[in-house]
C-alpha cells in the first residue's frame, strides 16, 4: 500500500536529549588521488601550441609529461622565445608535427623535471620590495629579473640537439616560430591540427 504510515524502528526515533553545544562533524572525503592520465596524443616530441599564459598562441616541442599533471615543454627559445617551462596538459593542443628528441641530455630533463626546479625564490625581503614599490611609483624602473646561469645552460643543452634536428626539415624552424591564432570566421572545431 503507498497511503499506508510507516512507523519508525527505534534506530529511526529522535533522539530524547540533543547536546548542549553541536560538535562538528568531519566531512567525509570521498576523493582519492589518482595518477594523472595524460591524452594519447600527448607524447614526447610532439609540437604544441599552448593556449593560455604568458606563451599562449606559441608553438612548442613536448620533452616530458611530468608525475604533477604537467607537461615539460621548450619553443626551442631561440626560435620563439619560450624556455624550458612547465604546462597544465588542459591548455595545449596537440598538433600531428613532431620533432625527434634523440640525443637529448636525460640528467638535464631529469633534473628540470623535478618541482624544485621551478620553484620560486622566498628569499627576497618584504621591505626591500615594499620600497622597490614606492620607488617604482616615483618614476625609477624596476629591476630586471636576472636568469641563473644553471637555468641558462641547462637551456642550452636542451636546444642544442634539437635546433639541430629542427634544421633538418624543411620550414619547421619558421613554422614553430609563427604563433597560432583564430580569425574572424575561423572554425577551431573543424580545424585539424
Amino acid at each position: 500500500m503507498s497511503g499506508a504510515a510507516t512507523i519508525p524502528t527505534g534506530t529511526d526515533k529522535a533522539l530524547k536529549y540533543y547536546p548542549a553545544e553541536d560538535v562538528a562533524q568531519p566531512k567525509i572525503a570521498r576523493k582519492t588521488q589518482r595518477p594523472t592520465k595524460y591524452r594519447q596524443s600527448l607524447q614526447p616530441g610532439r609540437v604544441l601550441i599552448l593556449l593560455s599564459g604568458r606563451f599562449r598562441g606559441k608553438r612548442v616541442i613536448l620533452l616530458k609529461q611530468l608525475e604533477q599533471g604537467v607537461l615539460l615543454v621548450t619553443g626551442p627559445f631561440k626560435l620563439n622565445g619560450v624556455p624550458l617551462r612547465r604546462v597544465n596538459s588542459r591548455y595545449v593542443i596537440a598538433t600531428s608535427t613532431s620533432v625527434p628528441i634523440e640525443g637529448l641530455d636525460e640528467s638535464t630533463i631529469k633534473k628540470a623535471s623535478e618541482t624544485s626546479y621551478f620553484a620560486r625564490d622566498n628569499k627576497k625581503d618584504k621591505k626591500g620590495s615594499e620600497e622597490a614599490f614606492f620607488k617604482q611609483t616615483e618614476g625609477a624602473k624596476p629591476e630586471k629579473k636576472e636568469i641563473s646561469k644553471d637555468r641558462a645552460e641547462d637551456q642550452k643543452k636542451i636546444d642544442k640537439p634539437l635546433l639541430a634536428s629542427i634544421k633538418k626539415e624543411a620550414f619547421l624552424g619558421s613554422y614553430l616560430s609563427s604563433s597560432f591564432s583564430l580569425r574572424k570566421g575561423d572554425r577551431p572545431h573543424e580545424m585539424v591540427f
